[in-house]
């Protein structure tokens, strides 16, 4: 049997590409978009096209949940092997994307809306659609961008650029970036050439290294270092933040962690954090067990004793179906709901919401 190439195998001048023997099963749940990008319509977009509810960010955020395109452009690349993770992150070995290497900003974005379409285009009639919801979804360049999916975003080297592409387009209401927070210079590169995302997420699914390690198992040695680093940074960022923290029962759960997690929170000074319930689902399957999947009120409880803990936040929502509460500082300059997809300047913002 050949031994498996490597993405960083490609030429000085060729495109970097997932290893031809892992795209059948990448292809299995992912639309590939040029060498590197992937699109995925969810099951919330589906059931939104059809009238049978909303993604939990359409809730409390205000973004469409049927004009959503959920990308990545690094969609098989990343820096951790999170237990948690849903995707096949054994295909997920290499870190480092050339910038000389990686598809355009502009191809990009364009080969979503191309093929979005096709995927959308498949759900008007076998599917129940409504059909105003189904044209605008179809007809319409996308309101909301969730660069997320899979992988970790912030390894694509044009993610500034990206985002400069996306705010060109006056119907783009709202662009989140969900990350790890192991590239603090691709956040400081964002910040400097003033591309911030509306709305930036990083993941904080663990109290301590100990428990990083075990929880999001990182690639570099510093891992727990670039993280922190990271949370340092948010305080200074023109745009609405949130943490992100995936609640495992039995692992990352324990009450003595409590205290832990509510300083790392209000360090941040993160706009919002969102506690998650795991989901048992996907590969994840092979790495942990149905019982690590808490319900939704174990989720508020938990949210609950941290929310004692924390000075400055509060509970404002929560969303059964996907076993999320959200918490807000309350000194936050911004509302809850997004109304454009530059990001609104703090000293320009009044709290609330």
């Amino acid at each position: 049997m050949p031994a498996k190439k490597s993405v960083a195998e490609a030429g000085a001048n060729s495109k970097i590409a997932v290893p031809c023997e892992a795209l059948p099963r990448w292809k299995a749940s992912y639309s590939i978009i040029g060498n590197h990008s992937g699109l995925q319509i969810c099951t919330w977009s589906k059931k939104a096209l059809r009238g049978k509810g909303v993604c939990y960010k359409q809730k409390f955020y205000g973004v469409d949940t049927h004009r959503c395109a959920q990308i990545s452009p690094a969609f098989a690349w990343c820096s951790e092997n999170c237990i948690f993770c849903w995707r096949p992150n054994e295909w997920m070995e290499e870190i480092k994307m050339k910038e000389s290497q990686v598809d355009s900003p502009a191809e990009i974005i364009a080969g979503t809306v191309e093929e979005r379409k096709k995927l959308v285009s498949g759900l008007r009639g076998a599917h129940d659609a409504q059909e105003e919801k189904w044209k605008e979804s179809f007809h319409m360049f996308p309101s909301h961008w969730a660069i997320s999916l899979s992988g970790e975003p912030t390894l694509y080297p044009k993610l500034p650029e990206m985002v400069l592409e996306l705010r060109r387009h006056p119907e783009v209401r709202s662009i989140f970036i969900v990350s790890n927070g192991q590239e603090p210079k691709m956040i400081e590169k964002l910040l400097k050439k003033d591309a911030l995302p509306t709305q930036l997420y990083i993941s904080v699914d663990a109290p301590d290294e100990k428990m990083f390690e075990k929880v999001n198992r990182p690639k570099y040695k510093d891992g727990w270092k670039r993280l922190n680093k990271t949370l340092g940074m948010l305080p200074k960022l023109d745009c609405r933040t949130v943490i992100r923290y995936t609640l495992i029962k039995g692992m990352n759960d324990s009450d003595s962690d409590i205290g832990k997690f509510a300083e790392m929170f209000e360090k941040s000074r993160a706009d919002f954090v969102e506690i998650k319930g795991y989901m048992f689902l996907g590969d994840s399957r092979k790495r942990l067990v149905f019982d690590n999947m808490p319900g939704h009120e174990y989720v508020r409880e938990y949210a609950q004793k941290i929310s004692a803990f924390l000075l400055n936040y509060s509970i404002i929502d929560e969303d059964y179906l996907s076993r999320i509460v959200l918490l807000k500082r309350r000194d936050s300059p911004y509302g809850n709901l997004i109304e454009k997809a530059k990001c609104e300047k703090r000293k320009a913002k009044t709290a609330g919401g």
